[in-house]
């Protein structure tokens, strides 16, 4: 791993809130636009099982399911710095909120207002050890072909009872994050991830593709029509469990309509040996700006 967390700065398209749509809305997309009968059945059991042949796969499919990285002293660990930095016991990272700070009366009305945590590494000692994982570190880099830079950390949360979606994207399609050469994201489980509250759904074999344009729609996303539904894979994972993916890969979290949390984290590493692409190259691939097309 080389470097410490990059703060890339460079201008592009930035992750904002999503739109609010009504809980009818909300079932209606989640309906159309993810598919909930087909789950993903390959998984590695634990970091030490990484084989070569997983990267070979990793390459082909462009993901990979660690089902254990985490120990349960790892995960509550994280999720007691999670609270202290939603409740800002933990000063120094970043919170978005779906609603006005004024509007927050009490700390249930807050937790379920955070949608994202960021740029916390620096502040939070347990948060940062997962982020600098050896056995993680380990498989990015046998991913990457390259020394692994942290580029972007997340803490991804879904309340109970509406936690919005997150629709179907790529994620270098996101301001600081069009390497030339493909990224590889870590989505981590601190909460069991299911069908009912929220897990990642994925497009295998989508990176293969390249980079498609991105509209601000409900969030900055793929088209809805350019989605291709029927491929849509679910990735439930127990507390603890990995996602890695390519950062072309296509994918989207759909509501939580459960009574329970979803809370993941997220973090994105890039070859410690690319560069970003230039701002014209960025729109050109992830924009219609030079084409018009319209969703």
């Amino acid at each position: 791993m080389t470097g410490q967390p990059d703060r890339n700065k460079e201008p592009g398209i930035r992750e904002s809130g999503t739109v609010k749509v009504s809980a009818e809305e909300a079932r209606e997309i989640a309906r159309k636009f993810y598919r909930y009968d087909q789950v993903a059945a390959e998984r590695i059991p634990r970091t030490g099982d990484f084989r070569e042949e997983h990267s070979r796969r990793y390459k082909d499919q462009g993901y990979l399911i660690i089902d254990q990285l985490l120990a349960r002293e790892e995960i509550d660990a994280a999720l007691q710095e999670v609270s202290d930095i939603i409740h800002q016991k933990l000063k120094g990272p970043r919170v978005q909120l779906s609603r006005p700070e004024s509007e927050l009366k009490t700390p249930e009305e807050r937790e379920r207002a955070v949608r994202k945590i960021y740029q916390y590494v620096d502040y939070a000692p347990a948060l940062r050890s997962i982020a600098f994982h050896p056995e993680l570190i380990r498989i990015v880099e046998r991913l990457l072909g390259d020394k692994a830079r942290l580029v972007g950390e997340q803490g991804l949360l879904k309340p109970p009872f509406g936690g919005a979606e997150k629709p179907w994207h790529q994620d270098m399609a996101y301001g600081g994050l069009f390497f030339k050469k493909q990224i590889v994201t870590v989505w981590i489980a601190l909460d069991e991830a299911g069908l009912d509250n929220g897990c990642m759904h994925i497009i295998p074999r989508s990176h293969l593709g390249g980079g498609v344009p991105h509209y601000m729609i409900r969030d900055w996303q793929m088209c809805d029509a350019h989605v291709d539904v029927e491929r849509d894979v679910a990735v439930p994972l127990a507390p603890g469990g990995a996602l890695f993916f390519s950062g072309l890969l296509h994918h989207g979290t759909p509501a939580n309509f459960s009574a329970k949390k979803r809370r993941a984290l997220q973090f994105r590493y890039a070859p410690a040996s690319s560069e970003l692409m230039s701002k014209e190259a960025f729109r050109l691939m992830f924009t219609n700006e030079f084409t018009d097309a319209e969703c």
